[in-house]
């Protein structure tokens, strides 16, 4: 199959072609861990788990990396103020982050560095900048010289010349051009680490670099993060890349729209921030995948009343026809079939992950199964693959649903409902159908 992605690098939607045959290797930027996430911050696990278990169904071998920025001022600060450790603070919220992804569906990821697992590797591939001279220390820090790099901001579209006329430049200021960031800060607060260059911590733009490289030994397949990390942090990591190795760090670059609330972007100055897991408490994590996943990767999902009751019915809908066609297909002795056609849904991903198409087809087959349980003798083979397919569609878009299982007592209630209520007995039948739809079944 023929799939085609966005390539933010080059603004174009491009035949995605893997380096190695049968494998794709996907890194997606994680969160630094300070504090519980936001709504924002599981849109782009949601999107680029959805991607990997899209080339999984396809037989792909993806190897999935998303890291955890684990050493960073805000974590310093947190520590801090709750009189904790750097790792008890960054421990906690590493906890929180990941129940939020499993309650969100989300497989568990090929590995999940940590920033200080890789120190050494930074401090290594940061002399190496400054030997190459991509890099300078002054007074203990050391910073990349963007100038070394002719081709910086061919990521985000960014002129130096418009950054350094709209730079607030301070006179005191260490660095040779206000355009240059750190790779490396002295500090004497907090978690440090010795270098060449005096105890310090690195800066947060080096990190993605060495771990790519650490883990998948240089350049990847696909590179993703959301929409506000374009620019500065991926844009340096292909300034840095380049620098350090002479290539591309990624072949293609995606990058998700932001989040919305009622039209506005979330801010804490605005005190619009929603906290994930709030959100799958009050409404499940398939809504909230479901919500997401409604909206083209790329383009802004606004979270409103209304787009969440519209989500929550589309669910009612999914659920209940997934749960009715499965008590008749155990009723019917049937079992999912795994060969199943579902080419237009696949097509619909294929398209540069096209979650809306995707899901069009979906309500196309519940409609198709609606019917199909309508009729009475029911079509089996028509049954099990119609059932089939939508599993294998939800699957792929992790959406999954906990179907009742029928044991043997609740087939016989079933069986004895259906008859009374074929012999008009109804007050009998009530009595037996409470039962049923206590256990889902009905």
């Amino acid at each position: 199959m023929e799939i085609k992605l966005f390539n933010s690098l080059t603004n174009k939607v491009e035949v995605f072609k893997p380096i190695k045959e049968g494998e794709v290797s996907l890194y997606c930027c994680g969160p630094t861990v300070y504090n519980d996430p936001h709504i924002g911050n599981v849109r782009p696990p949601i999107v680029f788990d959805t991607l990997s278990r899209f080339l999984k169904y396809l037989g792909y071998n993806v190897k999935y990396v998303s890291n955890f920025t684990d050493v960073d001022d805000k974590i310093i600060a947190k520590a801090i103020k709750e009189n904790a450790t750097e790792k008890e603070i960054t421990d906690k919220y590493i906890a929180a982050y990941k129940k939020v992804l499993a309650d969100l569906h989300c497989e568990p990821h090929y590995k999940n560095p940590r920033v200080t697992e890789y120190m050494n590797d930074i401090i290594q591939y940061i002399a190496d900048l400054e030997k190459a001279g991509a890099a300078y220390e002054k007074d203990g820090d050391v910073f990349f010289k963007v100038s070394s790099v002719p081709n910086y901001g061919v990521l985000s579209n960014v002129k130096t010349d418009d950054l350094v006329v709209g730079a607030r430049i301070d006179e005191n200021s260490k660095k040779e051009s206000p355009l240059d960031f750190a790779l490396w800060k002295k500090t004497n607060e907090g978690i440090k680490w010795d270098s060449p260059w005096g105890k310090g911590r690195p800066g947060w733009h080096t990190e993605c670099c060495v771990m790519i490289n650490s883990i998948f030994g240089g350049q990847i397949d696909i590179h993703g993060g959301g929409f506000d990390l374009k620019f500065p942090h991926h844009e340096n990591e292909i300034a840095q890349e380049e620098a350090h190795d002479h290539r591309n760090i990624a072949n293609i670059w995606m990058h998700n729209g932001f989040i919305n609330l009622d039209n506005q972007k979330m801010s804490k100055s605005l005190g619009n921030v929603v906290l994930a897991k709030d959100l799958i408490e009050k409404f499940g994590g398939n809504l909230i995948r479901l919500l997401i996943l409604s909206t083209h990767y790329r383009s802004p999902v606004n979270l409103t009343e209304e787009t969440i009751t519209s989500s929550k019915n589309e669910l009612m809908k999914i659920e209940k026809t997934y749960n009715m066609a499965s008590v008749k297909m155990q009723l019917e002795g049937l079992k999912i079939k795994k060969d199943v056609d579902i080419a237009d849904f696949l097509n619909a991903l294929a398209d540069d992950l096209n979650t809306s198409n995707a899901l069009a087809e979906v309500y196309k087959t519940i409609k198709d199964l609606n019917m199909l349980l309508r009729v009475n003798p029911i079509d089996k083979e028509k049954l099990r693959d119609t059932f089939s397919s939508l599993d294998a569609m939800l699957n792929i878009l992790g959406i999954i649903i906990d179907a009742p299982k029928l044991t043997d007592e609740l087939k016989n209630i079933y069986i004895e409902y259906l008859n009374l209520k074929k012999e008009k007995r109804f007050e009998e039948s009530d009595k037996l159908r409470d039962v049923l739809i206590a256990n889902k079944i009905i």
